[in-house]
């Protein structure tokens, strides 16, 4: 499989996961989002992606998949083992409201087009656009940390969608300089996912295009 992704690119990140987990192979192509404004942009990459972001995923049949959540959901059905969503049914939407809290909620927010929307359109000073940031972030962390069970991972003794999707956000919130000393359960969360191979051979510092 071919991956097009950015190392910072949370949403990139969350489908390395899911890769590293099902025990995948793939081949990454960099993408530079910021690079003479975005390599994204480029005619190349658009033919690609229409919508100009990464993740996209080139199945083994060659088929162009988009949208980590999209993309992580057809490689639990196509590699099952091991699942990335529990048994039960009611386990399985707790898990996807917790991904989709982060998916829908914090990151649409706090990616780089809005970002960048604030600064060049908006004309935002950084400490502004920091706070925005900062703001919704917290918002969801704060609705999380309320949800999450007993650890060690988002939904209890598995691995979920939820922690694919968590570890992403706690390392753009960290990046970003979100103080996490009110989420206690959040960072232990973290913490037990980055202590697998498929979490910490996923991290940014450790992908081909890391700068």
């Amino acid at each position: 499989m071919k991956l097009y992704s950015y190392f910072r690119s949370s949403a990139a990140y969350r489908v390395r996961i899911a890769l590293n987990l099902k025990g995948i192979a793939y081949h990454t192509v960099p993408i530079h989002l910021i690079k003479d404004g975005g390599h994204n942009r480029r005619p190349e990459f658009r033919a690609v992606n229409p919508q100009m972001r990464v993740p996209v995923l080139v199945a083994a049949t060659g088929d162009v998949l988009i949208q980590s959540l999209a993309i992580i959901e057809y490689l639990d059905e196509t590699h099952p083992d091991p699942p990335l969503l529990p048994k039960d049914p009611i386990g399985r939407a707790q898990a996807r409201a917790l991904a989709q809290i982060i998916a829908c909620d914090i990151h649409p927010l706090n990616n780089t087009g809005p970002l960048r929307y604030l600064k060049n359109q908006m004309h935002q000073e950084q400490s502004a656009i920091d706070a925005w940031y900062h703001h919704w972030v917290r918002a969801g962390f704060e609705a999380l940390e309320a949800l999450v069970r007993p650890g060690p991972y988002a939904c209890g003794a598995q691995v979920t969608l939820a922690d694919i999707f968590l570890v992403p956000q706690v390392a753009n919130a960290r990046r970003l300089k979100v103080p996490l000393d009110e989420f206690p359960k959040i960072v232990g969360i973290d913490a037990a996912c980055l202590a697998l191979s498929a979490f910490d051979r996923a991290r940014p510092e450790n992908q081909p295009d890391a700068e």
